[in-house]
């Protein structure tokens, strides 16, 4: 049976955009299992299995639908142990968690507020009106706004990215020899 994977894209159905659709369909490629993707607008993700998350990443895997894309990671190891490990214990686990919360604190914000305006391009009419109005009201000001500082925020941004760098002068990955979750979670952040 082939996992329904409910990927976040704008008008263009074949450019996914979302980090954490990314990283669940990193995740998905990892573990060597085919999924079938339901193009995703944000207005229709409430509909979405029965509006079972506000956000997408979503799967559905015979009868078990999962949401949250560290969740869908849990998951498929999980319910596939005989594939690749994602997470490769205990250790693997809270290292994903750790490397979400600074990916999440570190890299997002600045990519945010780089690639807002061509996100909100990438919308259809209804999609765009949408976007616009949840990202300017959580933000407190409008797109172009936010975008205009982006050029002031590049060299502590590419700063930040320090630690990551020198770390993988050591090592191809963040999961060692091999690619883990943890991995997945930076790529998904810089796909933006």
């Amino acid at each position: 049976m082939t996992i329904l994977f409910y990927d976040l894209v704008g008008h263009d159905t074949q450019r996914p955009f979302s980090p954490h659709c990314w990283k669940a369909k990193m995740a998905l490629a990892h573990k060597g299992l085919d999924a079938t993707k339901v193009p995703t607008r944000f207005l229709e993700v409430p509909k979405v299995e029965g509006g079972v998350s506000k956000t997408v990443p979503v799967i559905r895997d015979g009868d078990r639908v999962v949401a949250d894309s560290f969740a869908i990671a849990l998951y498929l190891d999980e319910a596939y142990p005989e594939r690749p490990a994602l997470f490769a214990g205990e250790g693997g686990k809270a290292m994903a968690r750790f490397i979400e919360r600074w990916s999440q604190l570190t890299i997002h914000p600045y990519v945010t507020s780089v690639a807002l305006t061509d996100l909100h391009g990438m919308q259809d009419e209804a999609n765009a009106a949408y976007f616009r109005e949840n990202r300017e009201q959580r933000l407190g000001k409008k797109l172009e706004e936010v975008v205009a500082g982006r050029d002031a925020g590049l060299a502590g941004f590419r700063a930040s990215l320090e630690p990551l760098r020198s770390m993988l002068t050591y090592q191809p990955f963040i999961g060692g020899s091999s690619p883990l979750f943890a991995d997945y979670i930076v790529f998904g952040a810089l796909q933006w």
